[in-house]
Order: structure tokens, then C-alpha cells, then sequence
């Protein structure tokens, strides 16, 4: 039989070795019909204490580990968007004066071309 996984954003990382996961589901209201978010905590196992609060990450289901604990944390999602990101605004930090002079620049072109 298959495990069961699930995608859920770390809440808390503070215990060794664990982490709680929200995962949140969609499910449509059974009278009204409005879809509504319904969200449940599990603690998984995180052996290198590796996962960090906020960060989006896929869980396993196991065998008990503990009284609350029968998931693993098999992978973070997402990491390769996060190390774009991450490049992404350093390259904007290195050289905000060259978007400066850019932008001056053109403002200058449309001038020179009137007179």
C-alpha cells in the first residue's frame, strides 16, 4: 500500500528533531457549497534539522516514531524559486545606481529629439 504525502508550510521547527507542518485543504461546504480552507498540524520528523519556519515542504507518511509523530519530512518545495529569489535581489542590491542612470537617461532622449 501506498504512503500517503502531503504538502504543507512548516509552523514551527523549535523541538529537536521535529517540525509542524499546516497543511490546508479545499473542501466545499456540504450545504451551502462554498468552498472554505480546512487546515490540520502534523509533527514530522526532521532528523538534520534542516527545515525552517515558513518554508513549504512535503511530508511522508511512517511508522510511529512518537505519540505524535508518524511523518517524515521527505523534501522542501520550492528551493530552486527561493535561490532565484534570492540571486535575484542581490543583483539588485549590488547595482542600484545603474537603474539610476538609466532611467535619467531616457527621460533625457525624448528632450534632445524636440529640440
Amino acid at each position: 500500500m501506498p504512503k500517503r504525502v502531503l504538502t504543507g508550510t512548516v509552523v514551527s521547527d523549535k523541538a529537536d528533531k521535529t517540525v509542524v507542518v499546516r497543511v490546508e485543504r479545499r473542501v466545499k461546504h456540504p450545504l451551502y457549497g462554498k468552498i472554505i480552507k480546512l487546515s490540520k498540524k502534523y509533527h514530522a520528523h526532521d532528523d538534520a534539522n534542516q527545515y525552517r519556519q515558513g518554508e513549504m515542504v512535503r511530508i511522508q507518511e511512517c511508522a510511529p516514531i512518537s505519540k505524535q509523530k508518524s511523518w517524515t519530512v521527505v523534501e522542501r518545495v520550492g528551493a530552486e524559486k527561493t535561490d532565484a529569489v534570492i540571486a535575484a535581489e542581490n543583483a539588485e542590491n549590488a547595482a542600484p545606481s545603474d537603474k539610476a542612470t538609466k532611467g535619467k537617461a531616457k527621460k533625457a532622449e525624448p528632450a534632445a529629439a524636440e529640440a
